[in-house]
């Protein structure tokens, strides 16, 4: 699972991404609005986690702007403001859960499962005869480990997270590729064959000049 930390406090920011990425977290540290909004246009996230007052702007404003053009990212804020007023504030702008500083780091750990359980579902999920960990993107058929490549793997689980419903090439592009490499459209093709080999050729369904669906 993917985390953008946006945090301008270096210590308290290193802290947090430290510890996240010992639990098995791919975290991201942005330290201004801006620089949040630079790592969210080339990459996409499973969680939010947000400080409220920053430099050049505030967690809330981010929020409520990513929500109104469809980033429906789930999102824990991290606040010293503790007041109902401001946690409303918070919740009404499109926020899952807030935290008050100073932070409780297992807490937080225990917020952050506890939102990404509600929004993805379990960390370990049966897909048929396979069992797919979200966590360590690792696919089982029974105790057999399945053998199959890094994006791959991070293919499954993004279909997994949005199964039943059309994901756009661009979105797959994204996932997938970074900014500096090149995508590929043939590679992809021979992701999706590759699991297709694993679910059956109806696990997958082509929207033609659209994107993909996963149907098992």
């Amino acid at each position: 699972m993917k985390i953008l930390l946006l945090e301008d406090d270096e210590l308290f920011g290193e802290t947090i991404e430290e510890f996240l990425s010992e639990e098995g977290y791919g975290v991201d540290w942005a330290q201004s609005v801006s620089e949040a909004m630079e790592y969210g246009y080339h990459k996409r996230y499973d969680l939010y986690l947000f400080d409220v007052k920053l430099p050049d702007g505030d967690g809330f404003g981010l929020l409520k702007e990513l929500r109104e053009v469809g980033d429906g990212t789930p999102t824990i804020f991290i606040t010293s403001k503790n007041q109902k007023s401001d946690i409303k504030e918070g919740l009404l702008k499109g926020a899952d859960d807030y935290l008050t500083k100073p932070v409780d780091l297992e807490e937080m750990l225990l917020r952050i499962k506890a939102v990404l359980r509600r929004c993805y579902g379990e960390e370990t999920i049966q897909i048929g005869e396979f069992r797919f960990d979200l966590k360590n993107l690792q696919l089982y058929r029974g105790e057999e480990l399945m053998e199959l490549n890094p994006k791959e793997l991070a293919l499954l689980a993004l279909f997994v997270k949005n199964r039943k419903k059309v994901v756009p090439k661009e979105t797959i592009y994204q996932h997938l590729w970074k900014p500096d490499e090149i995508v590929s459209d043939g590679a992809l093709r021979v992701y999706i064959n590759s699991l297709k080999k694993v679910f059956g050729k109806e696990a997958i369904t082509n929207i033609r000049g659209v994107g993909y669906r996963f149907e098992a």
